[in-house]
């Protein structure tokens, strides 16, 4: 049994120095670093029916109290104490809950277009794990006004902005360490597993935040915040963040890079030989390293600008499902919060299904472009059927969650991941490994305006009924669809299948 335990951890250790085993091992911790970002932005959302709750059957119920014990005061105090969380006790409720959305957005936007470019000028991992430790902060300062009783607006706007600035950091960083270690072949399945990390964070913010909303909604941020705080420290002491060539030796003693169309890396390097003892593995850091492309220089990339602005009105439809969607489960079909918040995960488990189908699709057909228009073309004829959840019964309504949420996070989901890396590794780049970064912040920090945007206009429109949010979801994603026509074009017309690896 020694013997075996031995054999067993001998063969740990090989595999954990093998290519494959820093390929996991990036996969993997990547994977939780990012999945602890989303799951601290999710509380604010599961929180909205918890800072103003339904004051009319309140007061009816403390009224009822008052008049059997004949102690209308105490009523009153506990009327006043229960109902809402000041100041979003009053009827601008809905814009008060949107300008903190937009403040964190908005933040998350304008940060999101430095990030990509600080980010390849510093070392990723001290540069990731500062902003973990950070967000971390932010989100618990966010619950310490449950504890400390604080009511002012200001407060929570300042920690909104704080966090959507310092939470930049995140979505460049990871992309490019995974970019480091995982090839061409297969990139939109493989980016496709990975990328569920946002929903996987969804799932568990609304988990944990919908545990405490009820009793104590502070402690729906605090957690999550030392979540991601401790996740920092992780990403310290284990993230491999530069680019590395594992090198594999033939016969005679000398090394070749190993090649191959599903291993070979997915940034460019300078190759080169070095002699090793036969059958050893070495790890070689590459010796040149090119200089950074210019935020000009990334918008030139063909495609950049259309996936771009594709994305600013796709993420604008997710975000607002993102913030919103439990508060209009809550009014629509009358459930609780904590209720609504369970039921909103399935949206984020049909985004799981349908990011990792666009992927295997568009890996197959190799049509990006055309896989996340026939999705949009889609989504709309569903935004308008859960328009009428509240009609349906608790099935249908399950079903239309699941449904929506693979067709509206399916091309968010692809254009963020394969399309970002496809053109951070253009061919009209010649070699240069250090774009995909820059690329990744472009094309997400465009998204996030359309996030930014999305939960605002609901927060406004919400005002004048349910209907008119889901009509500007409609429009929006209309023109995602549209926005895409000519390099769809360009697909469908192109005589020979366009390879995965590319985008033109």
């Amino acid at each position: 049994m020694w013997r075996d335990f031995c054999n067993l951890l001998i063969g740990l250790v090989s595999f954990y120095c093998s290519e494959w085993g820093y390929k996991a091992l990036t996969f993997a911790l990547t994977f939780l670093l990012y999945t602890s970002f989303h799951l601290s932005r999710k509380p604010i959302s599961i929180v909205k029916s918890e800072l103003h709750k339904n004051c009319s059957s309140v007061s009816e119920l403390a009224t009822a109290a008052a008049s059997s014990s004949q102690q209308p005061s105490r009523a009153s105090l506990h009327t006043d104490m229960d109902c809402s969380w000041k100041p979003f006790d009053k009827s601008n409720y809905k814009q008060l809950l949107g300008a903190m959305d937009y403040s964190f957005l908005c933040a998350y936007a304008v940060g999101m277009y430095l990030s990509g470019i600080i980010g390849e000028r510093l070392p990723i991992r001290l540069y990731l794990t500062v902003g973990m430790l950070t967000s971390g902060l932010f989100t618990c300062l966010f619950g310490l006004g449950y504890i400390y009783n604080i009511h002012s607006l200001g407060f929570y706007i300042f920690v909104q902005v704080a966090n959507g600035l310092v939470q930049t950091t995140g979505w460049p960083s990871v992309v490019t360490c995974i970019g480091n270690w995982f090839g061409k072949g297969r990139r939109g399945l493989i980016m496709g597993l990975w990328n569920s990390h946002t929903s996987v964070g969804n799932i568990l913010g609304s988990l944990i935040a919908g545990y405490w909303v009820s009793s104590n909604w502070g402690l729906s941020f605090i957690v999550p915040g030392l979540i991601i705080a401790v996740m920092g420290i992780v990403c310290f002491l284990f993230l491999i963040e530069r680019e590395y060539s594992l090198l594999m030796t033939g016969g005679g003693g000398r090394v070749r890079g190993k090649s191959g169309y599903d291993t070979e890396l997915l940034l460019p390097r300078d190759n080169g030989t070095v002699c090793v003892p036969v059958q050893q593995v070495v790890v070689v850091k590459s010796e040149s390293e090119p200089s950074a492309i210019s935020f000009m220089g990334a918008l030139r990339i063909p495609g950049v600008i259309e996936f771009s602005l594709c994305l600013l009105f796709a993420k604008l439809v997710s975000y607002t499902f993102l913030f919103w969607l439990p508060l209009y489960i809550t009014k629509a079909a009358h459930l609780d919060a904590k209720k609504a918040g369970d039921l909103s995960t399935l949206f984020d488990v049909g985004g799981i299904v349908g990011g990792i189908l666009a992927g295997v699709i568009s890996d197959k057909l190799g049509k990006r472009a055309t896989t996340c228009a026939v999705m949009l073309l889609l989504a709309a004829p569903t935004l308008y059927g859960f328009s009428m959840i509240s009609e349906f019964g608790l099935g249908p309504t399950i079903g239309m969650l699941l449904v929506c949420g693979g067709l509206v996070n399916g091309p968010y989901a692809l254009i963020t991941t394969a399309v970002s890396a496809d053109l951070g590794t253009h061919k009209s780049l010649k070699g240069n490994a250090r774009a995909l970064s820059t690329v990744t912040a472009i094309i997400d920090g465009t998204g996030s305006v359309g996030a930014a945007v999305g939960p605002l206009l609901a927060g406004l429109l919400s005002a004048g009924g349910w209907d008119q949010v889901f009509y500007m979801l409609m429009t929006a994603d209309f023109l995602a669809l549209l926005l895409l026509l000519r390099l769809v074009t360009k697909e469908l017309t192109s005589r020979k299948p366009r390879p995965i690896s590319t985008v033109e």
